[in-house]
């Protein structure tokens, strides 16, 4: 997810610089544009017409635009939550790609069928964990919430991106 850890990054220099483009980027034109990405990947996992790849990145980069430019108005402009929560979106999103998706080879044949079994046995389909990150946007008073969602997200990503590679590499 190149574009969502790109944008992450940003924002989280951007809030740091106290730059003048935090102001552009609470506009509501952003948080309308963040949830018509968001839910523009959704109808593109659902009706499986995009990549899933693709549609993960969309989707987090989207709501992502939406929760700054949601949020940023209604706390204190000096606020951590801004600079740390995409920080932590990032270097998450870094490591799993890094050290997960990216070798393949490191889990032995047991623990991929477990994870299968696990991926089979307690599905929780991408919309619905994305539709909950989307929800979470709402939820002002519950500011936790929000990257607790992006994190089950990021994991949700990193199980469906590793049994991909996986049964990609094996044929």
């Amino acid at each position: 997810m190149p574009l969502f850890i790109s944008l992450s990054l940003a924002f989280s220099f951007i809030v740091q610089s106290a730059s003048p483009l935090q102001s552009l980027l609470e506009s509501t034109t952003f948080n309308y544009t963040g949830i018509t990405l968001a839910v523009c990947s959704i109808a593109g996992i659902v009706l499986k017409k995009l990549p899933t790849k693709i549609c993960y990145d969309v989707f987090a980069s989207g709501a992502l635009l939406a929760w700054f430019s949601h949020w940023k108005p209604l706390f204190n402009d000096d606020s951590p939550i801004f600079f740390f929560y995409p920080l932590y979106f990032a270097f998450m999103m870094a490591f799993v790609s890094l050290f997960f998706i990216q070798r393949p080879q490191v889990i032995d044949y047991d623990t991929f069928r477990y994870i299968k079994y696990v991926s089979r046995k307690y599905k929780l389909p991408p919309w619905l964990v994305m539709a909950g990150v989307l929800v979470s946007l709402a939820l002002h008073q519950h500011f936790l919430l929000f990257p607790i969602m992006m994190t089950l997200l990021i994991i949700r990503f990193a199980l469906t991106s590793y049994l991909e590679q996986h049964l990609t590499n094996r044929l």
